[in-house]
């Protein structure tokens, strides 16, 4: 007997639609599980049982694809804005529109997004210790204090500063970073790299804010074995041969069935 999941999460794993539009279609009465339509936003299913969605069968997803972009400062990471902002998938070719993105970058950062059309490999990859390295710059020097909380960790009730300031996430702890490296100050800023191993909301931003130490540009450069390389600014790219076999390496590894 195959794993039970909520039947919303079984349709967005195997086909375009995410969660939200899988739960419409539900309500909608356009989906049939093994033969009976089915409006049970509840019901959990497995590969044994036959889903469909507007008549056609949902067959287990065995191939994925994942793309690399760099997106530039000033898109949003999300499908649409009701502010009427430029998001990534305004730049991407329509093709990639079903797409699920690995994390965020906010409308400040820039640099390597992963998207994929498996919502299961996006979730493992946000979830998972992989390595993220940034290249920032901060308004103002590096103290004592904050290489101590680069070196040993943070934890903070109060992680308001640097947040959105409609974000629900208010306290945040901070795991040591993996690496860091600063390249010196000038004219009252300076520049790091830095190597983590989470992705939490805004976690750099609310990690210099602590220290007062506002970020000025953020860019991501790699994520796991995957490397921004030459890519240019609004561009994409698929994943090559070499870290298509490193990310099924770390599925299997990860238990991470899609």
């Amino acid at each position: 007997m195959n794993e039970l999941m909520r039947l919303n999460k079984f349709i967005s794993h195997n086909t375009k639609y995410s969660r939200r539009e899988a739960d419409k279609l539900i309500q909608e009465g356009k989906v049939r599980v093994n033969g009976k339509t089915n409006t049970d936003l509840s019901l959990k299913v497995s590969y044994d049982d036959a889903v469909e969605v507007n008549n056609n069968r949902v067959f287990k997803k065995e191939e994925f694809t994942v793309i690399v972009y760099n997106k530039p400062k000033g898109e949003l990471v999300s499908k649409k804005d009701d502010r009427g902002r430029r998001t990534v998938f305004d730049t991407l070719p329509k093709k990639f529109a079903h797409f699920t993105s690995v994390g965020r970058l906010d409308f400040a950062s820039e640099g390597l997004l992963l998207l994929t059309d498996a919502a299961a490999i996006a979730s493992a990859l946000m979830k998972s210790d992989l390595e993220r390295v940034y290249y920032i710059k901060i308004r103002g020097v590096v103290s004592e204090a904050m290489i101590y909380a680069m070196q040993n960790g943070l934890e903070l009730l109060d992680a308001s500063k640097g947040a959105h300031s409609h974000s629900k996430v208010k306290s945040m702890s901070f795991a040591p970073f993996l690496s860091y490296q600063i390249f010196g100050s000038s004219s009252g800023y300076t520049k790091l790299k830095v190597m983590i191993s989470e992705g939490k909301n805004r976690e750099l931003r609310r990690f210099f804010a602590h220290f007062d130490a506002e970020i000025v540009d953020l860019k991501r450069v790699s994520y796991g074995i995957v490397d921004l390389g030459v890519l240019k600014s609004g561009r994409h790219r698929f994943l090559t041969n070499a870290e298509y076999e490193g990310l099924r390496d770390f599925l299997k590894e990860n238990k991470v069935y899609y």
